[in-house]
């Protein structure tokens, strides 16, 4: 059956973990070990264009400007395959076309934002109509974080206990306008990553002793930081993020062979936060896989974070972002 719909484009912010999955029950259908419980960001977008054209033999793909082959335009095109098999339009590719407003997978969670408007756009371009709650679980699929960045504000990600994932979605907990804090972020490179998050968290959750201890703790942060959210509580919910954080990069550093995503300008970063907190700047950070350090605070303080980690050597530029939408699908045609 040939979809309704030829040509759609959405836009997605990127989104920061606060409380980390990091491992998978389920490789194939990117079902997370843990929940996590995140900030969709303003400003840090992807927008995604998806062409549904009869005259492609196969998918094309172009991100920033780039044609890409190999592993990238294998993982789009697996994620196609899903849509036309629920949209029951085999054989009809796609053409698309993404802009990230960010370094791409260089620990900014391009991935997340990517995925996300993806799933919008392509669900829409093959005529699909899904609830914000399937798109989540469509988005997941690309990558476990995307299923978070179709919400916005503050989100909470189940990971489900459904064999097939169903259940694995994730949820709004505080709407963009709820909370008004601002996430201050370091860039400490332009260079993407040269470990990916998906080989990172196989290997360690494979190799390192410390990882099933880390896993065992989980829910105590994820309830800790959820009643913190829900109860606007910053100086918890930033003790939580931040022990949450340094316990992943922990089990990272003692996998086998170490893997350690900071460079010299992280640890920089990482204790001018800690400066500040010790001179009464309430912040606090967290740090994704890849070298740049996330300072959350409250607007009224976001200069002086900002200022502050401006100074720290090594770090290339900040952004300060505050809470974001959800996806939106911008255009079909």
């Amino acid at each position: 059956m040939a979809p309704n719909r030829r040509t759609a484009v959405a836009r997605a912010g990127t989104n920061i973990a606060l409380v980390k999955y990091w491992g998978k029950r389920d490789d194939k259908l990117n079902l997370p070990r843990t929940g996590s419980l995140s900030l969709t960001l303003a400003g840090l977008e992807t927008v995604t264009s998806v062409s549904v054209d009869p005259g492609l033999q196969h998918d094309h793909f172009e991100l920033d400007g780039h044609i890409e082959r190999g592993v990238p335009l294998g993982r789009v095109g697996r994620f196609l395959a899903i849509v036309r098999e629920r949209a029951g339009a085999a054989g009809q590719f796609s053409r698309v076309v993404s802009r990230n407003s960010f370094p791409t997978a260089a620990g900014l969670a391009s991935s997340a934002s990517g995925f996300a408007a993806l799933a919008c756009a392509a669900s829409a371009a093959y005529g699909l109509d899904l609830s914000p709650e399937q798109l989540s679980a469509l988005a997941r699929r690309g990558s476990g974080s995307a299923a978070r960045s179709i919400f916005g504000g503050f989100v909470e990600m189940d990971p489900g206990v459904l064999p097939e994932g169903d259940d694995a979605v994730a949820h709004e907990l505080v709407p963009p306008a709820g909370w008004n804090l601002r996430l201050v972020v370091a860039v400490t490179t332009e260079a993407a990553k040269d470990v990916s998050s998906s080989t990172g968290m196989a290997a360690t959750e494979e190799t390192s002793p410390l990882y099933e201890a880390w896993v065992a703790s989980h829910g105590i942060d994820l309830e800790e930081a959820r009643l913190a959210v829900v109860g606007r509580d910053l100086q918890v919910l930033g003790a939580v993020m931040e022990r949450n954080c340094l316990g992943m990069h922990a089990c990272m550093m003692a996998a086998r062979p170490p893997l350690l995503y900071w460079n010299e300008a992280t640890l920089a970063a990482l204790r001018e936060v800690w400066n500040l907190r010790a001179r009464g700047v309430p912040v606090w950070f967290t740090i994704d896989a890849g070298p740049h350090v996330k300072a959350l605070c409250r607007v009224e303080e976001a200069a002086a974070v900002k200022t502050a980690l401006d100074k720290v050597p090594g770090v290339a530029r900040t952004i300060v972002a505050a809470p974001g939408d959800g996806v939106r699908l911008e255009s079909v045609g």
